[in-house]
């Protein structure tokens, strides 16, 4: 068959192979375009082509942020191609592979790859299909996860023992000292000098109280605050320990005065009104049976190893020794301790002063007893969002029906107490009530420590200070923020990680050290070393 076209575009004759036409022929119009047609054709473009272009560059660009390589962009703006292969329906078959993968297990005894490199070598000799390439990968997760979780509990009972334990070196310092203090008339000279002891009672000065049995902490503590302050000679430190560590606190302030501040150094049993009978319960906690036992027994027999790391971390720290210790309990005795004393700080053995603490003294606190920064807001989340809930066991109807489990808690470690007012209250009988009551209640109140039924005590007293004033979080938050860190005018390393301890956190550790005096005779000698 042959077609045929005239030169005019006028006539198409079609005809046979065998050569003759075909009858077949067919006619077509004139062709031509009108100027009209022409015009309207190349407006319509003239608006079109730009759109387009516009367009096109628009989805080029947004489409680059989302693509790396030159056949994803295609993929996305370019034409639907039935021959190319759908990614999209290659991602549906991949999900429903996870998703059957996900409620079935690898067959019992199968094997799991240790590494991924033997998990492709595993593949390639077995020739897995999909499904049993996912359950593989997730047996493998699974797997890492267990001993990963497993590694941190056990990370955690560990740093709890370190945590308790007193470092060699610290235990050498209070040896040392002790010593000093039976052979050296000069470190048993009486603190203060007695044409001193006036300033003890006198309002006019600034009263700082301490109560520790760590000599290194509370040198680190007392040096802080007379360096800072703006006017060091107001400054007036009472620091109040046990009867074993006694001789090595007054050693070591006689043999390092910080003049022109004064420090006095009393002991426990130098105190005429801590006696038994005004402080039974705290008496009783301390010698009853399973108290010790859970404090001071194998911390790890009976935890619940379901649990988070995290959690397990904080109820082994809540199982510390020293929450049962008269001496973590004395801020509740102040106004019987000091009694003509007006307003004092307090101080935890963990802290640092940073800047000048004079200007606490001036706070007016409105008739209430204790200043201190709340923990329920703040620009870390992580430590500042402490509510009674943090505490408390509200499935208990004894709290359940007496507190609020939204109200805000605040901190203990620097505390403004006004002793005046608070000899107008019950706090003290509050407190020792509601020791007595959790007793009864087998421990099951709150969260064990001092904070809690402080809490309780003090409720209605509370002033809140700027957060500024004192910065928790640095003994077991690792990423505390170190502008907030430098800015804080006290920094608090409550939690595990304490300064002093190998298990301290090296980028907050210097804030501590550098209040260490490493030139002196007995830290070098018990290689106390800066790291």
């Amino acid at each position: 068959m042959q077609v045929h076209i005239s030169p005019s575009m006028r006539r198409i004759t079609i005809s046979t192979s065998n050569g003759f036409l075909d009858p077949l022929k067919i006619k077509v119009a004139a062709r031509y375009l009108s100027h009209r047609c022409l015009f309207w054709s190349i407006l319509f473009l003239a608006f079109l082509l730009p759109f387009i272009f516009i367009t096109t560059a628009l989805i080029t660009l947004e489409e680059v942020n989302k693509c790396s390589s030159m056949y994803c962009l295609g993929r996305k703006i370019g034409p639907k191609l039935h021959w190319r292969s759908d990614p999209t329906r290659q991602s549906r078959h991949v999900h429903s592979i996870v998703m059957q993968a996900s409620k079935s297990d690898l067959p019992a005894g199968e094997n799991v790859p240790e590494s991924f490199s033997e998990f492709v070598a595993e593949v390639e000799a077995n020739r897995y299909d999909g499904k049993t390439c996912i359950l593989k990968l997730k047996a493998m997760l699974e797997l890492q996860e267990q001993r990963t979780r497993t590694a941190k509990l056990q990370e955690a009972v560990y740093r709890h023992f370190a945590s308790s334990g007193i470092p060699k070196s610290m235990h050498c310092l209070a040896l040392k000292l002790t010593a000093e203090y039976s052979s050296n008339a000069n470190a048993r000279r009486e603190l203060p000098s007695p044409e001193l002891t006036y300033r003890l009672t006198d309002h006019s000065f600034h009263h700082f109280v301490l109560a520790t049995d760590n000599v290194l902490a509370a040198s680190v503590v007392v040096s802080s605050v007379i360096r800072n302050s703006a006017q060091p000679q107001k400054v007036v430190f009472h620091v109040v320990t046990d009867k074993k560590t006694y001789a090595a606190m007054h050693a070591w302030f006689a043999l390092n005065p910080l003049p022109p501040a004064i420090v006095e150094v009393k002991s426990l049993h130098q105190f005429e009104w801590l006696t038994k009978d005004n402080i039974p319960v705290l008496e009783a906690m301390e010698n009853h049976s399973d108290i010790r036992r859970y404090y001071h027994g194998d911390h790890t027999a009976g935890a619940d190893l379901n649990v988070s790391p995290t959690i397990l971390a904080s109820r082994l720290q809540a199982r510390s020794p020293k929450y049962i210790s008269i001496l973590n309990h004395l801020r509740i005795y102040l106004p019987e301790l000091f009694p003509e004393l007006d307003k004092v700080v307090f101080l935890d053995d963990d802290v640092v002063a940073q800047k000048d603490l004079s200007p606490l003294f001036g706070i007016d606190l409105n008739g209430r007893v204790n200043g201190a920064v709340e923990t329920c807001r703040g620009e870390d989340p992580y430590v500042m969002s402490k509510r009674f809930k943090t505490y408390f066991n509200f499935s208990h109807p004894l709290i359940a029906n007496h507190f609020d489990p939204e109200k805000c808690a605040w901190a203990y470690g620097m505390n403004v107490f006004d002793l005046q007012a608070w000899r107008r209250t019950d706090i003290t009988k509050t407190y020792h009530y509601w020791q007595k009551q959790n007793l009864n209640s087998n421990l099951t109140l709150w969260r064990l420590g001092t904070l809690p039924p402080a809490l309780i005590a003090f409720d209605g007293y509370v002033y809140p200070i700027d957060s500024q004033w004192h910065m928790l979080g640095l003994g077991y938050h690792v990423k505390s923020n170190l502008d907030s860190v430098q800015k804080a005018a006290v920094i608090h390393y409550n939690g595990q990680a304490k300064p002093w301890l190998d298990i301290g956190f090296s980028v907050l550790r210097p804030f501590w050290t550098k209040y260490v005096n490493y030139s002196n005779e007995f830290i070098r000698r018990c290689n106390i070393l800066e790291t």
